[in-house]
């Protein structure tokens, strides 16, 4: 495995930063629409990202993490004919195409509500974290444009996208890799009951459709959300989809708190054992990126940045300390 990261570069500054602090491995989106990449723009896209030395492993799809109303396809999760399926097929051509420029996976979301989160709350030496409190959470909240999707609808329209898009990324080797939500909410939340809200319809969702080109943009921190007591139970999780090749891409990120109740941290502040937790990806043979996400705002002239250096720097250390060590070392 190695250290990886989705920020959006500034300019080619960033580019350069990231190959001076050795995070060669990159997902990074060629500008515009993703519906209107061609294929001469995602090949010179990933010429210029190779020519600063780094890798372009990974970009998104137009399924983001944004609310139902702001995204770019998002009639595939209201399913309205018959945009819906021109969205599909043109996302099915751009995987055609990525692997043709030689990208090899994409990651996307299939979210309604977006990513609800209360105020943000002070953190270590000041810093601002995000939180979701359901205990302040708005809980008469309005529906979204989607108006009431309960599971089994939510799980149909799932199917419908999987079934059309996992045989063309199958047969022409591009990893599909899929966020959960983020966080879990109480079923009906504005309406909606999200199927990826918990760990077992992850594991319903990673066996329909099956194919080692489905899985999932596995965030540890978005999983921990969804556990009672996530420094128990997080390593067995990772190991449930480890094991069976579903992890494509990592958001090594820490919480504390537990379900409908959490606040962000800095990897080493949260409550999982995050050397613990590198170890467990080692021990089942994951192989691609560890991508620091969601890092307090902090102070400073390029805040962003520092919190970021910070969190590759730690991780790069466990990957030394840890990966580099026989199992059982």
């Amino acid at each position: 495995m190695h250290i990886g990261t989705q920020v959006k570069p500034r300019d080619d500054s960033d580019y350069r930063v990231w190959a001076q602090l050795g995070v060669t491995h990159v997902c990074v989106d060629p500008p515009g629409n993703p519906h209107h990449w061609s294929l001469d723009d995602l090949c010179r896209h990933k010429e210029h990202v190779e020519s600063f030395g780094l890798s372009l492993d990974m970009v998104q799809l137009p399924m983001s993490s944004a609310p139902i109303e702001q995204q770019e396809s998002p009639n595939i999760l209201l399913g309205r004919e018959p945009e819906r399926q021109r969205e599909i097929d043109s996302i099915c051509a751009l995987i055609e195409r990525l692997a043709r420029a030689g990208i090899p996976a994409a990651k996307y979301n299939l979210t309604i509500l977006g990513i609800p989160r209360t105020p943000r709350e002070p953190g270590r030496g000041g810093s601002r974290n995000a939180a979701f409190r359901w205990s302040r959470a708005e809980h008469d909240a309005p529906l979204t444009a989607a108006g009431l999707v309960p599971e089994d609808l939510y799980w149909e329209r799932i199917d419908h996208f999987l079934a059309a898009v996992v045989p063309v990324a199958t047969a022409v080797g591009v990893r599909l890799a899929c966020h959960p939500q983020d966080p879990y909410t109480p079923p009906g939340y504005r309406g909606v009951t999200s199927p990826l809200g918990s760990v077992d319809g992850l594991k319903r969702f990673v066996s329909i459709h099956e194919s080692p080109y489905h899985g999932l943009n596995f965030c540890q921190g978005t999983i921990c959300e969804m556990l009672d007591d996530p420094g128990r139970e997080i390593f067995d999780v990772i190991r449930w989809f480890g094991e069976r090749g579903k992890l494509f891409n990592v958001h090594f990120r820490n919480i504390k708190g537990r379900r409908l109740d959490f606040v962000e941290a800095f990897p080493d502040e949260g409550d999982v054992d995050m050397a613990r937790a590198i170890a467990c990806y080692r021990d089942v043979g994951y192989p691609y990126m560890l991508m620091p996400d969601h890092v307090p705002q902090i102070d400073g002239r390029d805040p962003a940045g520092v919190a970021f250096a910070y969190c590759y720097g730690y991780i790069q250390g466990l990957i030394d300390a840890i990966v580099r060590q026989p199992q059982g070392g």
